[in-house]
């Protein structure tokens, strides 16, 4: 049986992704996807504001955006 606090721990994760995926197709976005997902998308694509986004992204969290184009970044608190 997990503990409460990782069932705390779990739940805040769920929530703090769903609020990201809603933020994402509130801009208009795909509403199963995160904004970093698009973000990494929109760098590859050449784009400046998914260059830019990545940048602070991978400031706060070193290779995040590649990490989400090889599915490496899991839907769970690390």
């Amino acid at each position: 049986m997990k503990t409460l606090s990782r069932r705390v721990r779990q739940w805040s994760w769920n929530v703090l992704v769903a609020t990201d995926e809603w933020l994402n197709a509130l801009t208009g976005g795909d509403p199963d996807a995160t904004i970093s997902l698009r973000l990494a998308q929109a760098k590859g694509a050449g784009r400046l504001w998914g260059r830019i986004g990545c940048r602070v992204l991978d400031f706060l969290r070193p290779g995040h955006c590649a990490g989400v184009l090889d599915g490496e970044e899991a839907r769970e608190p690390s």
